[in-house]
């Protein structure tokens, strides 16, 4: 029986990772042959505020032999803190989803001359042309790229160095940025016919109010799941956010957030089963699922 038809909780699902068409490092293709051979049978390529690597993803995951989701992560602005949301098995010839994610992503060209401009303050010149060596889209540049070139001319050590002396709110080279609404992120995936998912909830630095007040906006404006088992979660992670989920009535989603073989924490599909007594994200998303002829 295909994946579409039976899926299951313990199925290696990796439903979160970016190609170089938003900040990471490898074509389409290439994370779709290292899914593949990572063991992954259900996967979605995720791109910040990006679509435009949807077909090739789903063309190389078919030859590959796996199923596949379409999927992106939209930046939200929320309680002053940037949250991502991943929508998953929405249509991506949507014309509001579209639109939407150009509005998002259209701020960023002039957020990362700022940025520039603080690092030259800090006597860091040449970032933003620095930057663009490392941007495949050039729409989304984005702090990822900039971290890649102070690790290149030897201001840091590797990326999490960069984010504990720059880039942040406080250090050299931080500037905020407002991004989409949450409800209309949300609605965005839904009215393409996806479903929205919380990504690592665990990264945001939220108080416990302001955290249930983002699951209760969630859920509220039609939110579907959170991801539980993630690059970024630790086993406490895990526990909360099983929790949490259950509480809020959410499904569970798994994805590594992968972006680099030199730099990412988790490797595609080499990710913790989800916990039993949730239901997985694909659940709600079977009659979405591409799987390969």
């Amino acid at each position: 029986m295909s994946v579409a038809e039976r899926p299951t909780l313990w199925m290696n699902a990796d439903l979160h990772c970016h190609s170089v068409v938003s900040d990471g490092t490898l074509q389409p293709e290439a994370l779709a042959a290292r899914a593949k051979a990572n063991g992954v049978e259900l996967w979605a390529l995720t791109d910040h505020d990006e679509i435009g690597g949807q077909a090739r993803a789903q063309s190389a995951a078919h030859a590959a032999g796996l199923a596949y989701l379409t999927g992106t992560e939209i930046s939200v602005t929320f309680a002053g803190e940037t949250v991502h949301i991943v929508g998953l098995g929405f249509d991506p010839e949507n014309a509001e989803l579209r639109e939407g994610l150009a509005r998002t992503r259209g701020g960023r060209q002039e957020r990362a001359r700022e940025m520039a401009e603080s690092l030259a303050q800090a006597g860091i010149r040449g970032a933003y042309e620095g930057a663009l060596k490392y941007v495949g889209n050039p729409d989304l540049i984005s702090r990822t790229h900039f971290a890649r070139f102070l690790v290149e001319t030897g201001v840091c050590r590797d990326t999490n160095e960069v984010f504990r002396k720059y880039l942040t709110d406080g250090k050299p080279g931080f500037v905020p940025h407002r991004w989409a609404n949450l409800g209309d992120a949300v609605r965005w995936i839904r009215g393409a016919g996806g479903q929205a998912v919380i990504a690592h909830p665990g990264r945001y630095k939220f108080t416990p109010t302001e955290e249930y007040a983002l699951f209760s906006e969630f859920k509220a404006h039609g939110g579907a799941g959170v991801e539980v088992v993630t690059g970024s979660h630790g086993a406490a992670d895990v526990l909360k956010y099983t929790e949490m989920a259950q509480e809020f009535g959410l499904a569970a989603s798994r994805g590594s957030d992968f972006h680099s073989p030199e730099e990412s924490r988790c490797d595609l599909g080499r990710l913790p089963d989800l916990p039993a007594p949730l239901t997985p994200i694909w659940d709600l998303l079977t009659d979405r699922v591409q799987a390969p002829a």
